[in-house]
């Protein structure tokens, strides 16, 4: 029987939420299996409506359809009970598209957005019957990829993966599909992999592990990363696209039948972000910023409205109210798209770019709550991380929004940044108040009906790599724990919320992002005890976890909790951002100082080196014309 015809008539009905599984939403492509030379199945490693949100699923599933040689499918990792049905009827996971299992496709390309995904990936390639490592695959076996935001330090990874993409992928995507099809023209059935392999490791910005050998010293430490074969380089350079005005992006993207999280129209305003704030990673991994011109973004917009029924456009960036002409833009969208109920959010807002005009533009359809992210309690602090922004400017922000008649704004803030102290706690409690006194002196003069909400948000500092803080340390769960009840107790107000990040999970994420190719053995084990949906509380194993550890002879606090000297090799030395290392170690030496260092769009270069590394500008298209910033 058909596997189409035992899931739709004897599976779908008893699992939740049938709709992740049936694959023919609006705007869906099905392309001939027979008549297309490559197939490829882009695999989220987390549910279909987290999966479906990711704009970089979308980019790439229109992208590689829109090219006659080649078919993307979707696979996402199915839910428990759908798992249970597979695996209980000896039957493989499949593609969305065609049913297809996953065996049959010639690449499978996971995504890999976050850490606590990982033991997902294992689960996926154990239900597609591939098998888990690397080594073990065959002439017979797909060829597994990977990319995304986690592949900037890989290896933990490196057993199970075949190569990497490392930076943006729309143009060395084709290029890897490319290969496979001239492979595959030149003797039937699937490449032989050894031959595809040393074919890819000449592709810029391709890394495969299986050609680099690491060497561990006595502590434990890495001490080389050699490469193996003759034609790998030694550093495996980011691949970056040059003008966003020229790059696909898709118009048509797929509409699910069911809710998803973010449920919206994307339109992506630019990417990279040079702000320079010391704890994040896509700060530094996704430089330089290039800005795609209002012409484009207004031509995407209207092409998108028509080809999808959403009421809302998100303009998405890593900071939006950045984009140098984001009130014209706004203005023009609405003018264009109030009449149709259109409605405009902005879902990462600078506390510094916010500014009444714009909260009373976005207001203008339907009005949504606010998120700030000052990070931390204190100015001391917020120069330590490179912040920049102040309390004043967050009360302006925040008073701004309530004047214009908003109710509930959220604050995002992190505890255990490296030098927090005890004030810096109080801080965060003392900013909250006075947002929320702030909202309740506009109820009272009759600008609010609704009750005033301030929501406290605190994710745990998780030192990630190519980031000033990669060499710092994680607080030992314990002393998050006590900060977190610390903040608990001085935020009892009943205008106030506070919400917080498991320690726990922030541990183990530290781990994993700061690892070397040890842990794919504790991933192993951990998934071969049941771990999975790790970053979902209600299947989050610790016990399991830390049983993994032991088993492997592996200390995850020497991973976490570390502070590593400038003078240590890091396991991902071999990936370069383009950010030079020693900019990140000047960094994270003026961060220690309380040294701020300004944003190079508008003031002097910073000296970071991506901009000569790459080849490619700053592109500053926001006020109609481009502005690039000279090497």
């Amino acid at each position: 029987m058909p596997l189409r015809s035992i899931l739709t008539d004897q599976i779908l009905s008893k699992v939740t939420k049938p709709t992740r599984y049936i694959g023919t939403e609006w705007n869906t492509v099905h392309k001939s299996w027979e008549k297309t030379p490559v197939k490829m199945a882009f695999a989220f490693p987390d549910l279909y409506e987290v999966g479906m949100s990711h704009l970089g699923l979308r980019i790439l599933y229109g992208l590689v359809n829109e090219q006659p040689d080649f078919l993307l499918e979707r696979v996402f990792a199915p839910w428990v009970d759908m798992e249970e049905e597979l695996r209980r009827r000896g039957l493989p996971l499949f593609s969305l598209e065609s049913y297809a299992p996953l065996r049959e496709f010639d690449l499978i390309g996971f995504t890999l957005q976050y850490e606590m995904s990982y033991t997902n990936i294992l689960n996926m390639l154990d239900l597609g019957q591939i098998p888990l490592r690397s080594a073990d695959r065959t002439n017979d076996d797909p060829l597994v990829i990977a990319g995304g935001p986690c592949a900037f330090n890989p290896e933990p990874l490196a057993d199970f993966i075949d190569c990497f993409v490392i930076g943006e992928g729309e143009e060395v995507l084709l290029e890897i599909l490319g290969a496979i099809r001239e492979l595959k023209s030149s003797r039937p059935g699937r490449p032989d992999r050894a031959v595809l392999l040393r074919r890819l490791a000449k592709i810029p910005g391709v890394y495969i592990p299986a050609f680099y050998q690491v060497a561990y010293g006595e502590n434990g430490q890495v001490e080389e990363v050699k490469a193996r074969e003759p034609m790998v380089p030694p550093r495996v350079i980011k691949r970056v696209i040059a003008d966003l005005d020229r790059v696909y992006f898709p118009t048509r993207p797929i509409v699910p039948f069911m809710e998803i999280v973010h449920d919206r129209i994307m339109l992506e305003l630019f990417r990279g972000c040079q702000r320079g704030c010391r704890f994040c990673q896509a700060g530094m991994i996704y430089r330089p910023v290039r800005e795609r011109s209002p012409e484009i973004l207004r031509r995407q917009a209207e092409e998108l409205v028509k080809s999808i029924g959403y009421e809302e456009m998100s303009l998405t960036s890593l900071s939006s109210g950045d984009y140098c002409a984001i009130e014209s833009l706004i203005k023009q969208l609405l003018n264009d798209y109030e009449k149709d109920g259109i409605s405009i959010s902005l879902p990462s807002l600078r506390i510094d770019s916010f500014s009444v005009n714009l909260a009373q533009e976005v207001q203008r359809v339907r009005k949504s709550g606010l998120t700030f992210a000052p990070e931390a309690g204190t100015q001391r602090l917020r120069d330590v991380i490179n912040k920049n922004v102040t309390e004043d400017d967050l009360l302006q922000a925040t008073n701004a929004a309530f004047a214009a008649g908003w109710s509930a704004v959220k604050l995002y803030f992190m505890v255990g940044l490296p030098t927090e102290e005890r004030a810096d706690l109080d801080g965060i409690a003392d900013i909250a108040l006075r947002v929320a006194d702030l909202g309740t002196s506009w109820q009272k003069r009759g600008h609010i009906k609704k009750r005033i909400q301030v929501t406290v948000s605190t994710s745990c500092f998780v030192p990630k790599a190519h980031t000033p803080f990669q060499w710092e340390g994680q607080d030992p769960i314990s002393v998050l724990q006590e900060k977190q009840d610390y903040l608990r107790q001085k935020l009892r107000d009943k205008r106030i919320t506070y919400n917080w990040h498991d320690p726990s999970l922030s541990f183990l994420e530290a781990v994993f992002a700061r690892g070397d190719r040890r842990l794919g053995r504790v991933l192993t084990a951990a998934w071969q005890k049941g771990c999975k949906f790790d970053s979902w509380s209600e299947h989050f194993k610790w016990d399991y976890w830390m049983a993994a550890f032991a088993e492997c002879g592996l200390d995850p606090v020497w991973y976490a909790q570390r502070r590593i000297p400038y003078s240590e090799r890091l396991p991902w030395d071999h990936i370069d951002s383009g950010v030079s290392k020693r900019y990140l170690q000047r960094e994270h030496e003026q961060a220690l100082a309380g040294i701020v260092t300004a944003d190079c769009r508008y003031d002097a270069c910073t000296g970071c080196g991506v901009c000569p590394t790459l080849e490619v500008d700053v592109q500053l298209k926001g006020g109609g014309q481009t502005a690039a910033l000279s090497r």
